[in-house]
C-alpha cells in the first residue's frame, strides 16, 4: 500500500490571531504604536500630532492595504527593485582571445576580431529536433539511424 501524504492547502493564506487580524498586521500595528509612543515622549504636542498622523498612515498602509492581492510591503519592495534596476537590458557577448584562439590561425601575440557564423541547420537535423521535442525526448536519432530514413 503506497504511503499517504498530507498536501498543505491554502499556503498563501496568512494565519489569523485576533479575529480578521493576521500576525503580520498585528506586529506592524504594534510597531506603529511603539513608534507613536516614542514620538509622544520625545516631541512636544504640536509636533507630535502631525507626525503621529503620518506614522499611523504609513503603518496602516503597510499593515492593511493590498495591491493586486499582495500585501503592500511586497508591492513596495518590487517597486523599489524595479526603479533601481536598469530599464533596458542588452546582451553583449564579446569573445576573449582565448575563446577565439581555436578558430584562428594567427600568431599568439596578435589580437584579431572575427565574426563566427554557424551554418544553418539542415532539414534532417530540424526533423530530428522536431521528433525529439514531439516525443518528449524518447526519440534518439542515433538509435534509429537508417530505419528512420526509410520510413520518412
Amino acid at each position: 500500500m503506497p504511503e499517504k501524504f498530507i498536501v498543505p492547502q491554502f499556503i498563501d493564506k496568512e494565519d489569523r490571531i485576533l479575529g480578521p487580524i493576521t500576525v503580520r498586521q498585528f506586529l506592524i500595528s504594534l510597531a506603529t504604536v511603539f513608534i507613536s509612543f516614542v514620538e509622544f515622549r520625545v516631541l512636544t504636542f504640536i509636533y507630535f500630532i502631525p507626525l503621529v498622523i503620518v506614522t499611523a498612515g504609513i503603518g496602516g498602509v503597510f499593515a492593511f492595504v493590498k495591491i493586486n492581492g499582495q500585501p503592500f510591503h511586497i508591492f513596495f519592495l518590487n517597486f523599489l527593485q524595479t526603479s533601481v534596476r536598469a530599464k533596458l537590458r542588452v546582451w553583449d557577448k564579446t569573445l576573449s582571445d582565448a575563446e577565439l584562439r581555436p578558430f584562428l590561425v594567427v600568431p599568439a601575440d596578435e589580437t584579431v576580431a572575427v565574426i563566427i557564423r554557424k551554418p544553418p541547420p539542415s532539414a534532417k537535423h530540424l526533423r530530428d529536433l522536431t521528433l525529439i521535442v514531439n516525443t518528449g525526448g524518447s526519440y534518439h536519432p542515433e538509435e534509429w539511424g537508417e530505419e528512420a530514413e526509410k520510413k520518412v
